[in-house]
């Protein structure tokens, strides 16, 4: 018997000897993926900006080299314009636009089930469909022109105009969005207690005052994130822009995004890597600047 009980007190002290590794153990894949595809690239692109590396040379040490001849670089400029006017262009319809989808799909009316998954629909569709799509769309012979000149007006070229193409690119861009944060906003507002709309009402307020005075206090976190979330997204823009614009970036390369020079100078057998990836810190830097200045206007409303 006391056999027995020794041999036990000796398996629970190896059962606690082995406890302190246990976590790490089921930590292990999760931290494995995130360093192998989320650390290392980033350390590797931090390091390769201050190198002249190509994509079959190794680079040497060129100090702030790079970053001085972003400076001069006329496409950087252009790419780092189209950015910012992407963000400004796409964030407030994203933060303001699904707030009102979600409070349309919000009631519970008969099919509203149907519009609920038709909204959110473009979602899940894939970014290259949604492109060729509205190419096809807003082509010079596309659907939309036809019918324009068949009413009798001129042919518009969305797709061949420096700004009409880049406002094209945005529309897409939002209309995909739409549904996505239409579901975050209908979680923040399934929280709104039903009693202060209730209580608005009998204060004689209308549907608007309401929305103004009770909703929009309620879900104001949830904006700051869809602010937050749709102003990193919309200043790293690749697809929609270069879908509709193509590789070259719409009419004379006017309406390349600074994601699409990263790509553009930095893949192929001469590209030139260590370029590329400072252009790729300056949108890292950027992006995290647009976060704290997002973060810090909700700070200073909560005083």
């Amino acid at each position: 018997m006391a056999t027995s009980v020794a041999s036990q007190e000796r398996g629970v002290r190896r059962v606690r000897r082995q406890l302190p590794t246990s976590p790490w153990l089921f930590a292990a894949p999760g931290l494995l993926i995130t360093g192998v595809f989320i650390l290392y690239p980033f350390v590797s692109t931090l390091l390769n900006a201050f190198t002249d590396r190509r994509t079959l040379i190794p680079g040497r040490f060129v100090g702030l080299a790079n970053f001085r001849e972003l400076l001069q670089d006329d496409m950087f400029w252009i790419g780092l314009r189209n950015s910012t006017l992407y963000v400004l262009g796409v964030v407030p319809a994203l933060v303001v636009l699904p707030l009102l989808l979600a409070l349309l799909v919000q009631k519970n009316i008969p099919g509203i089930t149907f519009f609920r998954s038709a909204f959110y629909t473009p979602v899940v569709a894939s970014i290259v469909v949604v492109g060729l799509i509205w190419v096809w769309l807003l082509d010079e012979r596309g659907l939309i022109n036809s019918l324009l000149e068949s009413i009798g007006a001129g042919r518009v070229g969305f797709l061949s105009d420096q700004w009409l193409l880049l406002l094209s690119a945005m529309a897409v861009t939002v209309w995909k969005g739409l549904g996505y944060y239409m579901i975050i906003y209908l979680a923040a507002l399934a929280n709104v207690p039903r009693e202060l709309h209730e209580a608005a009402a009998v204060d004689g307020a209308g549907a608007l005052r309401r929305f103004l005075t009770v909703t929009v206090p309620a879900v104001r976190s949830t904006m700051v994130l869809v602010g937050a979330l749709s102003s990193v997204a919309a200043f790293k823009v690749f697809s929609e822009v270069y879908l509709m614009a193509g590789p070259s970036g719409g009419p004379a390369g006017e309406d390349t995004t600074l994601v699409m020079l990263v790509q553009r100078t930095g893949t192929g057998l001469t590209g030139r890597v260590g370029y590329a990836s400072a252009i790729s810190v300056v949108v890292f830097v950027v992006t995290v600047a647009l976060m704290l200045l997002v973060l810090r206007a909700d700070r200073r409303e909560d005083r």
